[in-house]
């Protein structure tokens, strides 16, 4: 590999051009730089004309190559950002995304309602991947005991680190579904299942089908088993008043819908759009 950058100004020049001839967003070249400068953007703005040492820039220059060929920024980095944290993430776990935030300002907003400030709720997180939702509502809401399962033991191992790393006291567990939880009472259960039709792969992202684990992906029925279960399965195990939170796909809401309105005929149901005004999460509130 031929060293050519003397400056961080001209590696990132070079990475720029790069990552946009192979079809890739120009920014992460400036997200690359600055992990491999354990920086910030002010920080490598400062730096811009520094030199850039031969073993900075030889590891650059991988990271670029390897972002070039489809390996998401956040594999590469090992973090990402979810509602103002910084959450480690590896290939065992979906890189949490934006909707995901909002199900959880949603949620809080809902919790806040339905049961006030400062109680003592028993809040599940369902398939927890890295732990971002579990994490994030046990520090809004910290008198919540929260439980997060997942039935991959290395999914649980990055939730777990994450929830030292972010001081947030979580009870894992492992296993399907809701059968880690069924011998207790809940008041709020959230999950961001697996809900892409195996058929819809041949649309999605190469970047996302190479990188992201499919368990966390897909499933089936079209990608509403876990839906059609968490209905049937939910009704013995919540307390009254109760609160459920789904992130689905954008053209499942009419479906999920029905299965919640099977199971919870009184309860209070609706599609809440995300940002980009698609169907994004559905509200179960059960009062009765």
């Amino acid at each position: 590999m031929t060293i050519k950058h003397k400056t961080n100004f001209e590696a990132l020049n070079w990475a720029s051009s790069f990552l946009v001839k192979h079809g890739r967003d120009e920014n992460t070249a400036r997200l690359l730089l600055q992990y491999v400068l354990k920086t910030n953007y002010s920080g490598l703005m400062m730096r811009m004309h520094d030199e850039l040492s031969q073993e900075n820039s030889i590891r650059f220059e991988h990271y670029v190559f390897e972002h070039a060929k489809g390996r998401p920024v956040q594999y590469i980095t090992g973090e990402e950002e979810f509602y103002g944290r910084t959450f480690q993430v590896d290939e065992s776990v979906l890189i949490p995304r934006p909707e995901t935030e909002e199900l959880i300002l949603g949620s809080l907003e809902r919790v806040k309602r339905i049961f006030g400030t400062n109680k003592e709720l028993n809040l599940a997180d369902i398939g927890t991947g890295s732990g971002a939702i579990a994490i994030t509502m046990k520090l809004e809401y910290p008198t919540a005991s929260v439980t997060a399962t997942d039935i991959s033991e290395d999914a649980l191992k990055t939730a777990k680190k994450n929830a030292k790393l972010l001081n947030a006291d979580i009870d894992f567990r492992q296993g399907d579904l809701t059968e880690p939880i069924e011998n207790e009472k809940w008041d709020i259960v959230l999950s961001n299942p697996p809900y892409i039709a195996f058929d819809e792969a041949k649309d999605m992202s190469e970047v996302v089908l190479e990188h992201e684990p499919h368990t966390a992906l897909f499933a089936e029925e079209n990608g509403l088993i876990l839906y059609r279960k968490l209905a049937e399965n939910l009704p013995n195990l919540l307390n009254k008043p109760a609160l459920i939170g789904l992130e689905i796909g954008y053209t499942q809401g009419e479906e999920v819908v029905n299965f919640f309105k099977t199971n919870f005929p009184q309860a209070n149901i609706e599609i809440v759009k995300d940002i980009n005004k698609k169907n994004r999460i559905i509200f179960c509130e059960i009062n009765e």
